[in-house]
């Protein structure tokens, strides 16, 4: 696990979407990508956006594969929104070549996957109970992609992205563990010193089931990207 501090946001930004960018010029155009879809993401994909503006980026021959979708929430509150509008509207990314999982039939995601020749790379965030995607405490390592039921810590996450008592989901489909680790790279960003707790137990504390992120010292293959805040507990 290599460990990337910047001591700005713009830099912290720019090299976020520095490696991504890198991975689809330099690595392999059809690149399929794996991406979060919360808050952390967002400046992410602005940045892509201007690269694709310039002519830097091209986005048109790689899949995106939605890391999480939640379960029974209003459309323009979805994680399929969110995408489409911070990185499909803005950049020549085809949304025929993006795909999020299905809650019906989560296991049709893992073998999507497969036949697209597996994760390239998978971009992540950490929650404050230390949840990737939204493997919440408690999931086990060989979980594939399925129907996780939401903490009431997560939900008072949700609760700063507009969420209401009346439409705060209780369940969400996401990756697995096992269907994150299997990627051939990794990027875990973290921002913020609310982030700072889970971002020291994800790099020390024992591979356990109620530290999700901490299997992330499993892969060999894993770049996490911080911010000063973010690593204060280092």
């Amino acid at each position: 696990m290599k460990t990337i501090l910047c001591k700005n946001d713009s830099q912290w930004i720019e090299t976020a979407a520095g490696l991504i960018r890198a991975q689809i010029m330099e690595r392999k155009p059809d690149s399929t990508l794996a991406l979060a879809c919360g808050q952390t993401m967002a400046p992410v994909w602005d940045r892509l956006a201007d690269y694709c503006k310039d002519g830097s980026l091209r986005l048109s021959t790689a899949r995106i594969l939605g890391v999480t979708e939640l379960c029974e929430v209003p459309a323009e509150k979805s994680c399929r929104h969110a995408l489409q509008m911070g990185l499909l509207e803005k950049t020549d990314a085809r949304a025929e070549n993006c795909f999020f999982p299905d809650p019906d039939a989560p296991e049709a995601y893992d073998a999507l996957i497969e036949s697209l020749g597996g994760l390239d790379l998978a971009v992540l965030g950490i929650g404050e109970d230390c949840h990737i995607g939204y493997n919440e405490p408690g999931v086990l390592f060989e979980s594939g992609t399925h129907v996780q039921k939401l903490t009431d810590r997560t939900k008072r996450q949700l609760l700063k992205r507009g969420f209401s008592a009346d439409d705060m989901p209780e369940r969400a489909v996401t990756m697995g563990i096992k269907t994150l680790t299997r990627a051939r790279d990794i990027l875990l960003l973290a921002r913020g010193a609310e982030k700072a707790a889970a971002v020291y137990q994800m790099l020390y504390a024992k591979t356990t089931s109620y530290i999700p992120a901490a299997y992330l010292q499993i892969p060999l293959n894993v770049t996490v990207l911080l911010d000063e805040s973010a690593a204060e507990k280092l």
